[in-house]
């Protein structure tokens, strides 16, 4: 049965290729040409036949020679082939294919010009090689006017295939820059088709990413608050590009963070957060941790902002290990600051939960370091003897309560009243079953501890004191 699929397919191939090598009439090259596209649209394979064929010449030329209709034939069916691969994306490219996709943007009929985009867009994104093959042939300068162009479509396009040049390199993106682009996407931001927003803010976000400088550009055109906005829009997509810019904006400088900040985007980043779920809430994740990152003031809009509650819920109902890591190092950023910070982060109760993934056998090795240093920066920090005790009543690995019981001890040696409340709710009591456990490694840490109290009151709470007591009472009645 697949003999007979490959047969045909081959056989329909053979046709096809003769229709459009040798048929002069103009309909029936455009339809094969449309046919072609298709079939190398459907699989790797048919695209490779149709490389193979040696096809790609005839369309080549004939997007120099033949009408507008067979021209956006002929565009698309290259299109379908070079979205598969970067190696059929350059077989494409080597046969010339550039220059004349470069001249259907100066055609006036607008379905050229988006036939052609489409191909640059799928060639440059592939790699850096073959999208710096798309500028050296001219087309961002041309692909900037397509964004100016009235027609919708076109100016989807457009945007995308300017995303797809910019996202590889600082350098590829300051040619997007320099050819002017970003004033003319910035505007967009504020159009209501949904599609055309996500091309904007994807390529706006490809540009900022790359460093301050290119961050600052985009700033300047002042895609805030507009771009905050798009974070309510309804389309879920739109949603998750707008805070992937936010994110790429935030990452560089306290200054761009602050100016989000100032512009509403942390309650923004928040209430998106709390309402999606998976990758969609990545951005916003990141986002976060990003801006409360660079100082005090910053984690503290965070907090103010309710920003804990769904950092907290996706390391708890996040499938993923990669998301929950993102949710873990923003807690650490947050609660790393000062022991208030840190007192927030441990009043949510998430530090189980983070010593419970950081043990986990199933956690990747991402997750464990993400959750380990995200429990030292907030333990470091944690002056709150009320949690620091929660954490020692409680089963942790060696490595995690040894962090704990130093921090106890740093607290305790400071803290008269604190010692006190410390023996009545059992922590004493609690730390001192530990000394006594076989192969305990937590001695030195437990005696910093018992240095913070008399002699007799550290005897009293340890488990063999009582039998102690039993061995004197033994010994005096057999004095007796």
């Amino acid at each position: 049965m697949q003999a007979e699929s490959s047969c045909s397919t081959t056989r329909l191939l053979a046709c096809l290729l003769i229709h459009l090598a040798v048929l002069l009439l103009c309909s029936i090259q455009q339809s094969a040409a449309l046919a072609l596209g298709r079939l190398a649209n459907y699989s790797d394979d048919l695209a490779e036949a149709v490389v193979q064929n040696e096809i790609l010449p005839q369309l080549v030329y004939s997007l120099a020679e033949q009408n507008r209709f067979y021209k956006k034939a002929a565009g698309y069916c290259l299109r379908a082939v070079v979205k598969h691969s970067p190696e059929l994306a350059q077989a494409v490219v080597d046969s010339g294919a550039l220059d004349s996709l470069v001249t259907c943007l100066e055609e006036f009929d607008p379905g050229v010009k988006e036939a052609a985009t489409w191909c640059l867009g799928y060639i440059a994104g592939h790699n850096t090689e073959l999208a710096q093959q798309v500028v050296d042939a001219g087309a961002v300068p041309l692909l900037v006017l397509c964004v100016q162009e009235p027609e919708l479509s076109l100016k989807r396009v457009a945007a995308s295939a300017l995303s797809d040049i910019a996202k590889h390199t600082p350098e590829l993106a300051q040619v997007v820059v320099d050819a002017g682009a970003v004033s003319y996407l910035a505007p967009l931001l504020v159009n209501q088709d949904a599609k055309l927003k996500r091309q904007v803010c994807s390529a706006l976000g490809q540009v900022a990413k790359h460093s301050v400088d290119l961050a600052e550009v985009v700033v300047e055109a002042e895609v805030f608050p507009k771009c905050l906005t798009c974070l309510k829009y309804p389309d879920e997509f739109v949603r998750k590009h707008a805070a992937t810019l936010v994110r790429e904006v935030v990452k560089h400088t306290p200054e761009l963070a602050q100016l989000v900040v100032a512009n509403g985007g942390v309650g923004g980043l928040v209430e998106y957060c709390n309402d999606s779920t998976g990758n969609n809430r990545l951005p916003a994740v990141m986002a976060l941790g990003y801006i409360a990152a660079f100082s005090e003031t910053l984690a503290l809009a965070v907090i103010a902002e309710k920003g804990l509650a769904p950092l907290c819920a996706a390391v708890a109902e996040e499938t993923e290990d990669h998301l929950r890591a993102a949710a873990a190092w923003s807690l650490g950023q947050v609660g790393r600051h000062t022991p208030d910070h840190a007192k927030a982060v441990a009043d949510t109760g998430v530090l189980l939960t983070l010593v419970g993934l950081e043990s986990a056998a199933g956690s990747s090795e991402d997750l464990s370091t993400k959750c380990r240093r995200a429990l030292k920066s907030i333990v470091a920090k944690l002056t709150s003897l009320p949690a620091l005790d929660a954490l020692v009543h409680q089963q942790l690995p060696e490595t995690v309560m040894k962090m704990v019981l130093e921090q106890v001890g740093k607290v305790l040696a400071n803290d008269p009243a604190g010692r006190t409340q410390f023996v009545h709710s059992g922590g004493l009591a609690a730390v001192q079953q530990m000394a006594e456990a076989p192969g305990s490694k937590l001695k030195e840490v437990i005696e910093i501890i018992n240095s913070c109290y008399p002699e007799e009151v550290v005897r009293y709470y340890s488990p063999s004191y009582s039998q102690q007591l039993l061995q004197k009472l033994e010994s005096m009645a057999a004095g007796a």
